[in-house]
Protein backbone atom coordinates (compact mmCIF):
# COMPACT_ATOMS: atom_id res chain seq x y z
CA UNK A 1 0.00 0.00 0.00
CA UNK A 2 2.66 2.53 0.94
CA UNK A 3 4.76 2.08 -2.55
CA UNK A 4 1.28 2.68 -3.97
CA UNK A 5 0.79 5.69 -2.42
CA UNK A 6 4.34 6.94 -3.49
CA UNK A 7 3.42 6.33 -6.86
CA UNK A 8 0.11 8.67 -6.51
CA UNK A 9 1.49 11.71 -4.54
CA UNK A 10 1.15 14.67 -6.38
CA UNK A 11 2.98 17.85 -6.90
CA UNK A 12 2.34 21.24 -6.93
CA UNK A 13 3.97 23.49 -8.83
CA UNK A 14 3.14 27.05 -8.79
CA UNK A 15 3.72 29.09 -12.34
CA UNK A 16 4.14 32.64 -11.87
CA UNK A 17 2.84 34.58 -15.15
CA UNK A 18 5.48 37.12 -16.41
CA UNK A 19 4.50 40.62 -18.13
CA UNK A 20 5.97 40.54 -21.57
CA UNK A 21 8.63 43.12 -22.15
CA UNK A 22 9.70 45.18 -25.20
CA UNK A 23 12.98 44.49 -26.60
CA UNK A 24 14.78 46.86 -28.69
CA UNK A 25 17.43 43.82 -29.83
CA UNK A 26 15.19 41.36 -30.77
CA UNK A 27 12.23 43.36 -32.32
CA UNK A 28 8.94 41.43 -33.48
CA UNK A 29 9.36 40.50 -36.92
CA UNK A 30 7.75 43.09 -39.76
CA UNK A 31 6.71 42.36 -42.92
CA UNK A 32 8.71 41.95 -45.79
CA UNK A 33 6.35 44.57 -47.84
CA UNK A 34 5.04 48.18 -47.42
CA UNK A 35 2.82 50.71 -48.71
CA UNK A 36 4.70 52.59 -51.52
CA UNK A 37 2.60 55.78 -50.55
CA UNK A 38 2.80 55.50 -47.01
CA UNK A 39 5.36 57.23 -44.93
CA UNK A 40 7.88 54.11 -43.48
CA UNK A 41 10.73 56.40 -41.69
CA UNK A 42 8.31 59.00 -39.23
CA UNK A 43 10.85 61.45 -40.14
CA UNK A 44 10.46 64.49 -38.05
CA UNK A 45 9.00 67.90 -39.93
CA UNK A 46 12.50 69.83 -39.29
CA UNK A 47 14.07 66.89 -41.38
CA UNK A 48 12.01 67.50 -44.23
CA UNK A 49 13.06 71.16 -45.31
CA UNK A 50 14.55 70.88 -48.73
CA UNK A 51 11.35 70.78 -50.53
CA UNK A 52 9.77 73.46 -48.51
CA UNK A 53 13.03 75.47 -49.22
CA UNK A 54 12.97 74.79 -53.17
CA UNK A 55 9.12 75.70 -53.01
CA UNK A 56 10.11 79.37 -51.07
CA UNK A 57 12.41 79.93 -54.12
CA UNK A 58 9.90 79.15 -56.71
CA UNK A 59 7.07 81.51 -55.10
CA UNK A 60 9.90 84.15 -54.72
CA UNK A 61 11.11 84.02 -58.32
CA UNK A 62 7.54 84.64 -59.71
CA UNK A 63 6.68 87.71 -57.46
CA UNK A 64 9.40 88.87 -58.79
CA UNK A 65 8.69 88.27 -62.21
CA UNK A 66 5.13 89.31 -61.93
CA UNK A 67 6.48 92.67 -60.01
CA UNK A 68 9.22 93.57 -62.72
CA UNK A 69 6.42 92.99 -65.46
CA UNK A 70 3.88 95.51 -64.03
CA UNK A 71 0.97 95.01 -66.38
CA UNK A 72 -0.84 97.86 -65.50
CA UNK A 73 1.74 100.40 -66.34
CA UNK A 74 3.53 98.47 -69.75
CA UNK A 75 0.61 97.33 -71.29
CA UNK A 76 -1.99 100.21 -70.06
CA UNK A 77 -4.26 98.51 -68.11
CA UNK A 78 -4.70 95.39 -70.83
CA UNK A 79 -4.60 92.97 -68.23
CA UNK A 80 -5.96 89.99 -67.05
CA UNK A 81 -7.49 90.35 -63.20
CA UNK A 82 -6.40 94.29 -62.97
CA UNK A 83 -7.92 94.13 -59.41
CA UNK A 84 -4.22 92.55 -58.56
CA UNK A 85 -2.69 96.13 -59.82
CA UNK A 86 1.15 95.75 -60.82
CA UNK A 87 0.75 92.26 -60.12
CA UNK A 88 -2.20 91.73 -62.87
CA UNK A 89 -1.30 89.33 -65.54
CA UNK A 90 -0.69 89.79 -69.48
CA UNK A 91 -4.32 89.07 -71.06
CA UNK A 92 -4.71 85.31 -71.95
CA UNK A 93 -4.40 85.91 -75.83
CA UNK A 94 -0.83 87.12 -74.85
CA UNK A 95 0.20 84.42 -72.29
CA UNK A 96 -2.39 81.65 -71.57
CA UNK A 97 -1.06 80.68 -68.33
CA UNK A 98 -1.74 83.70 -66.30
CA UNK A 99 1.41 85.04 -66.02
CA UNK A 100 4.16 88.02 -67.82
CA UNK A 101 4.81 89.19 -70.88
CA UNK A 102 7.65 87.24 -73.07
CA UNK A 103 10.31 90.20 -72.79
CA UNK A 104 9.51 90.29 -68.82
CA UNK A 105 10.78 86.75 -69.20
CA UNK A 106 13.79 87.66 -71.05
CA UNK A 107 14.62 90.10 -68.37
CA UNK A 108 14.69 87.76 -65.43
CA UNK A 109 16.44 85.09 -67.10
CA UNK A 110 14.91 82.41 -69.60
CA UNK A 111 16.46 80.66 -72.04
CA UNK A 112 16.00 81.82 -75.68
CA UNK A 113 18.27 81.26 -78.11
CA UNK A 114 19.77 84.61 -78.93
CA UNK A 115 20.35 85.82 -75.67
CA UNK A 116 21.67 82.29 -75.14
CA UNK A 117 24.06 81.28 -78.36
CA UNK A 118 25.08 85.02 -79.62
CA UNK A 119 25.51 87.40 -76.32
CA UNK A 120 26.84 83.82 -74.20
CA UNK A 121 24.83 84.33 -71.33
CA UNK A 122 25.41 81.42 -69.58
CA UNK A 123 23.87 82.39 -66.42
CA UNK A 124 20.49 81.67 -67.90
CA UNK A 125 21.10 78.23 -67.30
CA UNK A 126 20.64 78.48 -64.05
CA UNK A 127 17.94 81.02 -63.62
CA UNK A 128 15.54 79.20 -66.12
CA UNK A 129 14.83 76.42 -63.60
CA UNK A 130 13.25 78.97 -60.81
CA UNK A 131 11.00 80.71 -63.46
CA UNK A 132 7.39 79.82 -64.48
CA UNK A 133 5.39 81.07 -67.23
CA UNK A 134 2.71 81.52 -65.26
CA UNK A 135 0.40 81.59 -62.07
CA UNK A 136 -1.31 78.08 -63.82
CA UNK A 137 2.32 76.82 -64.92
CA UNK A 138 3.43 77.19 -61.26
CA UNK A 139 0.20 76.01 -58.88
CA UNK A 140 0.42 72.45 -61.04
CA UNK A 141 4.49 72.26 -60.86
CA UNK A 142 4.43 73.41 -56.93
CA UNK A 143 1.64 70.96 -56.00
CA UNK A 144 3.49 67.50 -57.91
CA UNK A 145 6.51 68.76 -56.25
CA UNK A 146 5.58 69.28 -53.40
CA UNK A 147 3.39 65.11 -54.05
CA UNK A 148 6.94 63.66 -54.95
CA UNK A 149 9.34 65.75 -53.30
CA UNK A 150 7.90 65.14 -49.81
CA UNK A 151 7.40 61.84 -50.44
CA UNK A 152 11.15 60.92 -51.54
CA UNK A 153 12.77 63.25 -48.36
CA UNK A 154 10.85 61.39 -45.96
CA UNK A 155 12.08 57.93 -47.17
CA UNK A 156 16.05 58.91 -48.11
CA UNK A 157 16.44 62.25 -46.74
CA UNK A 158 16.95 65.82 -47.58
CA UNK A 159 20.90 65.55 -49.32
CA UNK A 160 19.65 62.90 -51.64
CA UNK A 161 16.95 64.33 -52.75
CA UNK A 162 18.09 67.76 -53.15
CA UNK A 163 21.14 66.37 -55.18
CA UNK A 164 18.38 64.83 -57.63
CA UNK A 165 16.63 68.24 -58.02
CA UNK A 166 19.14 69.88 -58.75
CA UNK A 167 21.30 68.41 -60.99
CA UNK A 168 18.49 66.85 -62.95
CA UNK A 169 17.20 70.43 -63.11
CA UNK A 170 20.29 71.29 -64.38
CA UNK A 171 21.18 68.70 -67.36
CA UNK A 172 17.63 69.65 -68.06
CA UNK A 173 18.30 73.19 -68.91
CA UNK A 174 21.57 72.23 -70.70
CA UNK A 175 18.97 69.68 -72.99
CA UNK A 176 16.79 72.69 -73.54
CA UNK A 177 19.65 74.68 -74.68
CA UNK A 178 20.21 72.54 -77.59
CA UNK A 179 16.61 72.66 -78.95
CA UNK A 180 15.21 76.65 -77.80
CA UNK A 181 14.72 78.68 -80.23
CA UNK A 182 13.96 82.72 -80.59
CA UNK A 183 11.34 83.24 -78.27
CA UNK A 184 11.60 82.48 -74.32
CA UNK A 185 10.95 79.24 -72.09
CA UNK A 186 10.86 78.45 -68.54
CA UNK A 187 12.36 75.00 -67.29
CA UNK A 188 10.73 74.68 -63.60
CA UNK A 189 9.07 71.45 -64.34
CA UNK A 190 12.37 70.15 -65.87
CA UNK A 191 13.08 69.21 -61.64
CA UNK A 192 9.83 67.70 -60.97
CA UNK A 193 10.53 65.36 -64.00
CA UNK A 194 13.61 64.61 -62.19
CA UNK A 195 12.00 63.17 -59.22
CA UNK A 196 9.12 61.61 -60.83
CA UNK A 197 12.28 59.57 -63.23
CA UNK A 198 14.06 59.14 -59.51
CA UNK A 199 10.73 58.11 -57.50
CA UNK A 200 9.76 55.27 -60.58
CA UNK A 201 13.18 54.23 -60.53
CA UNK A 202 13.26 53.34 -57.27
CA UNK A 203 9.64 51.85 -57.16
CA UNK A 204 10.96 49.39 -60.10
CA UNK A 205 14.34 48.45 -58.93
CA UNK A 206 12.30 47.86 -55.12
CA UNK A 207 9.42 45.71 -56.61
CA UNK A 208 8.70 43.30 -54.38
CA UNK A 209 9.72 45.49 -51.37
CA UNK A 210 6.16 47.71 -51.96
CA UNK A 211 2.36 46.88 -52.34
CA UNK A 212 -0.02 48.75 -54.74
CA UNK A 213 2.96 49.41 -56.98
CA UNK A 214 0.36 49.43 -60.26
CA UNK A 215 -1.73 51.81 -58.37
CA UNK A 216 1.52 54.18 -57.84
CA UNK A 217 3.09 53.49 -61.14
CA UNK A 218 -0.61 54.72 -62.26
CA UNK A 219 -0.70 57.62 -60.32
CA UNK A 220 2.82 58.89 -61.20
CA UNK A 221 2.18 57.78 -64.65
CA UNK A 222 -0.63 60.70 -64.62
CA UNK A 223 1.39 63.08 -62.87
CA UNK A 224 4.33 62.74 -65.68
CA UNK A 225 1.39 63.32 -68.78
CA UNK A 226 0.06 66.36 -67.04
CA UNK A 227 3.66 67.77 -66.89
CA UNK A 228 4.21 66.80 -70.50
CA UNK A 229 1.01 68.25 -71.70
CA UNK A 230 1.56 71.82 -69.67
CA UNK A 231 5.18 71.46 -71.92
CA UNK A 232 3.35 71.78 -74.93
CA UNK A 233 2.17 75.21 -73.95
CA UNK A 234 4.11 78.45 -75.12
CA UNK A 235 7.09 79.37 -72.51
CA UNK A 236 7.15 75.93 -70.69
CA UNK A 237 10.09 73.67 -72.24
CA UNK A 238 9.41 69.87 -73.08
CA UNK A 239 13.01 68.97 -73.61
CA UNK A 240 14.03 70.27 -70.43
CA UNK A 241 11.46 67.57 -68.50
CA UNK A 242 12.81 64.61 -71.26
CA UNK A 243 16.37 65.87 -70.43
CA UNK A 244 15.58 65.65 -66.32
CA UNK A 245 13.48 62.67 -66.41
CA UNK A 246 16.36 60.31 -67.95
CA UNK A 247 19.27 62.43 -65.45
CA UNK A 248 16.48 61.65 -62.84
CA UNK A 249 15.78 58.25 -62.83
CA UNK A 250 19.81 57.73 -63.31
CA UNK A 251 20.44 59.40 -60.58
CA UNK A 252 17.58 57.50 -58.80
CA UNK A 253 19.73 53.99 -59.13
CA UNK A 254 22.34 55.75 -58.07
CA UNK A 255 21.84 57.84 -54.66
CA UNK A 256 17.92 55.82 -53.67
CA UNK A 257 19.12 52.58 -51.73
CA UNK A 258 16.92 49.71 -51.39
CA UNK A 259 14.29 50.45 -47.96
CA UNK A 260 14.29 48.01 -45.67
CA UNK A 261 11.84 49.01 -42.41
CA UNK A 262 12.75 47.24 -38.85
CA UNK A 263 10.61 48.19 -36.29
CA UNK A 264 12.23 50.38 -33.24
CA UNK A 265 9.46 51.06 -30.45
CA UNK A 266 5.80 50.91 -29.42
CA UNK A 267 4.20 53.77 -28.13
CA UNK A 268 0.71 54.47 -26.31
CA UNK A 269 -1.23 56.70 -25.74
CA UNK A 270 -4.81 57.30 -24.25
CA UNK A 271 -6.37 56.77 -27.54
CA UNK A 272 -4.19 54.96 -29.83
CA UNK A 273 -1.22 52.15 -29.73
CA UNK A 274 0.96 52.52 -32.79
CA UNK A 275 3.95 51.10 -33.79
CA UNK A 276 6.27 53.18 -35.89
CA UNK A 277 9.36 52.20 -37.67
CA UNK A 278 12.70 53.13 -39.40
CA UNK A 279 14.36 52.89 -42.41
CA UNK A 280 16.99 51.79 -42.70
CA UNK A 281 19.10 51.74 -46.11
CA UNK A 282 21.24 49.66 -48.10
CA UNK A 283 23.75 50.22 -49.80
CA UNK A 284 23.37 47.19 -52.58
CA UNK A 285 23.83 46.46 -56.46
CA UNK A 286 27.35 48.25 -56.72
CA UNK A 287 27.44 47.28 -60.86
CA UNK A 288 24.25 48.25 -61.32
CA UNK A 289 25.41 52.38 -59.67
CA UNK A 290 28.25 52.37 -61.19
CA UNK A 291 26.99 51.86 -64.33
CA UNK A 292 24.20 54.51 -63.45
CA UNK A 293 26.63 56.82 -62.61
CA UNK A 294 28.97 56.30 -65.61
CA UNK A 295 25.86 56.86 -67.65
CA UNK A 296 24.84 60.00 -66.05
CA UNK A 297 28.40 61.26 -66.52
CA UNK A 298 28.36 60.55 -69.99
CA UNK A 299 24.96 62.70 -70.77
CA UNK A 300 26.28 65.50 -68.15
CA UNK A 301 29.03 65.50 -70.07
CA UNK A 302 28.20 65.22 -73.61
CA UNK A 303 24.83 68.21 -73.20
CA UNK A 304 27.43 70.50 -71.62
CA UNK A 305 29.92 69.96 -74.06
CA UNK A 306 26.90 70.39 -77.10
CA UNK A 307 26.20 73.52 -75.37
CA UNK A 308 29.27 75.03 -75.34
CA UNK A 309 30.06 74.84 -78.58
CA UNK A 310 26.54 76.25 -79.71
CA UNK A 311 24.63 72.83 -81.32
CA UNK A 312 21.34 73.35 -82.54
CA UNK A 313 19.68 70.69 -82.86
CA UNK A 314 16.71 72.03 -84.86
CA UNK A 315 19.19 72.02 -87.89
CA UNK A 316 19.36 68.54 -88.48
CA UNK A 317 15.90 67.57 -87.07
CA UNK A 318 12.66 69.56 -88.39
CA UNK A 319 9.76 67.53 -86.72
CA UNK A 320 11.22 67.98 -83.12
CA UNK A 321 9.47 70.94 -82.42
CA UNK A 322 5.90 69.35 -82.41
CA UNK A 323 7.68 67.25 -78.95
CA UNK A 324 7.48 71.33 -77.33
CA UNK A 325 4.17 72.55 -79.22
CA UNK A 326 1.34 72.04 -80.29
CA UNK A 327 0.04 74.38 -83.55
CA UNK A 328 -3.11 76.57 -82.24
CA UNK A 329 -4.44 79.47 -83.74
CA UNK A 330 -3.06 81.78 -81.18
CA UNK A 331 0.80 80.80 -81.27
CA UNK A 332 2.63 78.92 -84.06
CA UNK A 333 5.35 76.32 -83.72
CA UNK A 334 7.66 77.13 -86.71
CA UNK A 335 10.56 79.45 -86.39
CA UNK A 336 8.98 83.48 -87.19
CA UNK A 337 10.82 86.44 -87.71
CA UNK A 338 8.83 89.12 -86.50
CA UNK A 339 9.16 92.95 -88.08
CA UNK A 340 6.66 95.99 -87.80
CA UNK A 341 5.85 99.01 -88.56
CA UNK A 342 4.89 101.70 -85.91
CA UNK A 343 2.53 104.62 -87.10
CA UNK A 344 1.94 107.30 -84.46
CA UNK A 345 -0.56 109.53 -85.09
CA UNK A 346 -2.48 111.90 -82.33
CA UNK A 347 -3.13 109.54 -79.36
CA UNK A 348 -3.00 106.68 -81.31
CA UNK A 349 -0.13 104.24 -82.43
CA UNK A 350 -0.61 101.12 -85.02
CA UNK A 351 1.70 98.39 -85.54
CA UNK A 352 1.59 96.94 -88.52
CA UNK A 353 3.50 93.30 -89.64
CA UNK A 354 5.87 93.26 -92.42
CA UNK A 355 4.93 89.51 -92.70
CA UNK A 356 1.54 88.61 -93.15
CA UNK A 357 -0.05 92.55 -93.25
CA UNK A 358 -1.78 92.50 -90.23
CA UNK A 359 -1.82 95.60 -88.57
CA UNK A 360 -3.58 97.11 -85.10
CA UNK A 361 -4.38 100.16 -83.23
CA UNK A 362 -3.63 100.76 -79.64
CA UNK A 363 -5.18 103.61 -78.19
CA UNK A 364 -1.77 105.37 -76.63
CA UNK A 365 1.45 105.92 -77.94
CA UNK A 366 4.06 105.62 -75.04
CA UNK A 367 5.24 102.17 -75.72
CA UNK A 368 8.61 100.55 -74.78
CA UNK A 369 11.35 98.77 -76.98
CA UNK A 370 10.32 95.76 -75.68
CA UNK A 371 6.97 96.07 -75.31
CA UNK A 372 6.71 96.66 -78.71
CA UNK A 373 8.56 93.64 -79.31
CA UNK A 374 5.79 91.53 -77.96
CA UNK A 375 3.27 93.46 -79.72
CA UNK A 376 4.79 92.34 -82.97
CA UNK A 377 5.08 88.98 -81.94
CA UNK A 378 1.20 88.75 -81.36
CA UNK A 379 0.16 90.27 -84.29
CA UNK A 380 2.73 88.69 -86.39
Amino acid sequence: MEDAAAKLQTYNIEITPQKPQLSFDNPPPMPHEFSFFSSRSRRRGSDTWIISVFVIFHILAFITTMFVNDCSANSHGDCAIQLLGRMSFQPLSENPLLGPSASTLDKVGALQRKYFAEKHQMWRLFTCTWLHAGVVHLIINLGCIIFVGIHLERDFGPLRVGIIYLLSGFVGSLVCALFVRNSPVTTASGALSGLLGAIISGLIRNWKVYTNKCAALALLFIISMINFLLGLLPYVDNFSNMGAFISGSLLGLVLLFTPQARQVAQYKTELIEYTPTMLTLKLDRPVLRSVSLMLFSVVFAGCLVAVLQDMNINDYCGWCRYVDCVPFRRWSCSEITSSCESMVSNSQTTLTCMGNGNFRVFPYTNITHSRMRDLCTLIC
